[in-house]
């Protein structure tokens, strides 16, 4: 996978934590490492928001 590809799950994360969505809304299934990507943007996310 080619790291382009995973902007757009770390955006994606990155404004589901803004929004203090749950973790669990996150599309990508396990294993997968746009996951990891959103995981990563999600955390980024939350601390802005909580920051």
């Amino acid at each position: 996978m080619r790291p382009r590809q995973l902007v757009r799950p770390i955006n994606e994360g990155r404004q589901d934590g803004r929004d203090r969505q749950h973790v669990t809304v996150c599309p990508y299934p396990a294993g997968d490492l746009r996951r990891s990507a959103w995981v990563r943007g999600y955390t980024a996310g939350r601390r802005k928001a909580d920051g």
